[in-house]
């Protein structure tokens, strides 16, 4: 049986080779609509990120008392950093921290003066995310009770409507991102359905002859059902990686101010998950097609 299924496979793939500008224009479609897919897909990953960054997060801003130990500081700067859901930490030392903002002042932030004797304190601004599991109320509570009890911490500040704010926008996001990225694979499965099930009508005549000297289906049906896979992964494939070309070539299209926005490649799940739809939506035309 397995020698039997590897033989129909083969012959699935030197079967392409009959029809050549059949196959070529059925992956060149294939290729297009996955690659425009893949583009808005994102734009969209992209965009959702961005507002996530921006809009998703809480921040705390952490002193320590004058004259707190150095070491003692930067021990407990390595305490936070191991903490869940931490996405970014910036930490000041006096000394940064009075040069900021001598900067920020300019010709009127000369402290000179001030040498041997700087006031400001250690300080430190975290961004937490807000994953799902972290949702629960006294989440932020919790956490600014614990940051409160470290040694030489004089205080911390936090807005709680960051709270709301941050749950909002993370149920906003979903709520049209998850839409979004269902509407576009049902788009995609249908063009690419359809270009296959067309490329199919020039084997007719074959499926046919088979037909009427005895063939089993499953014999005349799984060499289509391998070129109908074959064109889907390979068109995925392909603009897979037209699609990291042309991220490459935007990255930094949109890292403007105000935009800021850096444009980085889908990730290794959305990529895989957008090959495995394209190859399987390739198979499942093809059954529908041979079926018929």
């Amino acid at each position: 049986m397995i020698g039997s299924v590897l033989r129909l496979t083969l012959r699935g793939l030197r079967d392409m080779a009959l029809h050549p500008w059949a196959q070529v224009f059925t992956l060149a479609a294939v290729t297009l609509v996955t690659l425009l897919a893949g583009l808005f897909l994102m734009l969209v990953f992209n965009v959702n990120q961005e507002l996530l960054r921006n809009r998703g997060q809480v921040q705390f801003q952490v002193y320590w008392k004058p004259g707190a130990p150095e070491a003692v500081v930067e021990k407990q700067w390595e305490e936070i950093k191991r903490l869940d859901g931490l996405k970014t930490m910036d930490t000041y030392t006096p000394k940064r921290a009075l040069a900021d903002l001598a900067g920020a002042l300019g010709e009127a932030g000369d402290f000179g003066w001030l040498e041997g004797q700087n006031p400001l304190p250690y300080s430190a601004t975290l961004s937490f995310a807000l994953p799902a599991d972290k949702l629960a109320e006294g989440w932020n509570l919790a956490l600014l009770a614990r940051l409160k009890n470290m040694d030489h911490v004089d205080k911390v500040h936090f807005n709680p409507l960051q709270m709301d704010l941050a749950k909002g926008w993370i149920a906003l996001t979903r709520a049209v991102v998850w839409p979004v990225i269902g509407f576009l694979a049902l788009i995609v499965a249908l063009v690419v359905s359809n270009t296959i099930r067309l490329s199919l009508l020039t084997r007719l005549d074959e499926v046919e002859i088979l037909s009427l000297v005895g063939a089993r289906p499953w014999y005349i049906r799984w060499p289509l059902l391998t070129g109908g896979a074959v064109q889907g992964l390979l068109g995925s494939v392909l603009a897979l990686g037209g699609l990291k070309l042309a991220q490459m070539a935007l990255k930094d299209a949109l890292n403007f101010p105000p935009l800021f926005l850096r444009i980085d490649y889908l990730p290794a799940g959305q990529a895989v998950l957008l090959c495995a739809v394209v190859t399987g939506v390739g198979l499942v035309s093809s059954f529908v097609a041979v079926r018929k």
